[in-house]
């Protein structure tokens, strides 16, 4: 059993599915609510390793789908500082095992990481295929 730090926006459907699997695979979960932790740029770029900068957001955020925010044209410095100040442009989820840290939730890579199948069925668990990132909501209204 590993224990994740899993950083969520409380009620995101995502990711109360995200914590199920992850909790069917044995694992244990402590959740904190992501908007609102005391983030710095230092304490959040770990979760972002080696990807782009434009990996590193949640496209359904308001401040990107009306054009305020353009990820593509920030660096990562600027990227840090407007995560900050508003946390809901950070991808979810936001994960940490001991010093390792993830953002977003592809199955197949998590499974490397920490592992994530179970051999007991899920009735109520999503299963490892489903698209677990892109928010509902947002897909509802044509984005």
């Amino acid at each position: 059993m590993t224990t994740v730090l899993f950083y969520e926006k409380p009620g995101c459907i995502n990711n109360t599915r995200q914590k199920a699997l992850l909790k069917a695979a044995g694992h244990r979960v402590i959740a904190r609510n992501l908007l609102l932790e005391a983030w710095t740029c230092d304490r959040l770029r770990p979760f972002f390793a080696d990807l782009s900068v434009t990996q590193w957001f949640n496209t359904a955020a308001p401040a990107i789908t009306t054009g305020l925010v353009v990820p593509r044209w920030l660096d990562a410095d600027l990227a840090l500082e407007l995560m900050v100040l508003d946390p809901l442009l950070i991808r979810r989820p936001l994960m940490q095992v001991g010093n390792q840290h993830r953002v977003g939730f592809d199955p197949e890579a998590i499974d490397q990481w920490i592992g994530l199948k179970t051999t007991q069925p899920l009735p109520l668990a999503p299963s490892l295929s489903e698209d677990l990132e892109t928010c509902p909501h947002a897909a509802l209204r044509g984005r």
